[in-house]
């Protein structure tokens, strides 16, 4: 598999569906959307269309792959390889006209993540990396953040949808973080969130109840830029999402302490 030539073809499309969100975003009215099983999560038909664009798309690619989407648009699991897909990561954004939405493409082969691709729509800024390569931001090799003090980090977070019952211990980690470094930052897409780590942007990322699709093309990317990526304990997490410390590796046991301390 010449992974390099894969994810090329993957940013021509991840590009192609960015643009038809673009062109929907326009169109959307508030009898578009809908609530899935829990209210605050919230499908248009744009999510479904660009997932259904994707699937067909990266079925050619790799005619025996399945496919893990948010959608649930198809339901074939593949027996070595399975992509990943969030269509619009960042729709609450999408449906109220913030700027800040992405297409996020994963390809795991046996249990391994493999390619990463996290384009964001309306700076067009795709970020990308494959098996064994460097991190890049349009054709520019990219790297995470050298800072090692929390006082001199930026952190972006997000908060749950539904699973609300850690919400104490969250906002607890939340007023620690907002005093020791130089500010929160939540902006509505994780899968923008970690690329952004990637790019050096954010020292840090760190959010719970997550899906693989909000995060592992992101998380991938950031490793290939030299960063680190668990769970709240600290064991190595690319995919589960259910809790994800993303950082630049060099403040991350401080900030894996203070979580695990107040959330486990």
């Amino acid at each position: 598999m010449n992974y390099q030539l894969l994810c090329e073809e993957v940013i021509v499309l991840s590009k192609k569906v960015g643009q038809f969100l673009k062109e929907e975003n326009k169109k959307i009215r508030a009898s578009d959307v809908e609530s899935k099983e829990h209210g605050n999560s919230l499908v248009t038909y744009v999510d479904k269309a660009a997932e259904k664009q994707i699937i067909e798309k990266l079925s050619q690619m790799i005619p025996e792959s399945g496919f893990i989407a948010e959608e649930g648009t198809s339901d074939i699991i593949g027996k070595d390889y399975n992509w990943i897909i969030d269509p619009l990561d960042g729709t609450t954004n999408f449906i109220h006209g913030l700027p800040i939405y992405s297409v996020s493409i994963a390809l795991q082969e046996g249990e391994e993540i493999v390619l990463g691709v996290v384009y964001e729509v309306n700076l067009e800024e795709c970020f990308y990396a494959w098996k064994d390569s460097k991190a890049y931001l349009n054709g520019k090799e990219i790297h995470v953040s050298s800072a090692a003090r929390m006082e001199d980090s930026l952190i972006a977070t997000g908060f749950p949808y539904w699973d609300f019952g850690k919400m104490d211990a969250y906002l607890e980690i939340l007023k620690d973080f907002t005093a020791n470094t130089r500010g929160i930052r939540r902006i509505g897409s994780a899968a923008v969130d970690l690329a952004y780590v990637a790019a050096g942007r954010f020292e840090a990322f760190y959010e719970y109840s997550l899906k693989p699709w909000d995060v592992a093309g992101g998380a991938f990317i950031i490793e290939r830029a030299g960063g680190k990526v668990t769970d709240f304990s600290g064991k190595r997490d690319l995919i589960s999402g259910r809790e994800m410390l993303a950082s630049n590796g060099v403040i991350h046991d401080i900030l894996q302490k203070k979580i695990a301390d107040k959330f486990l």
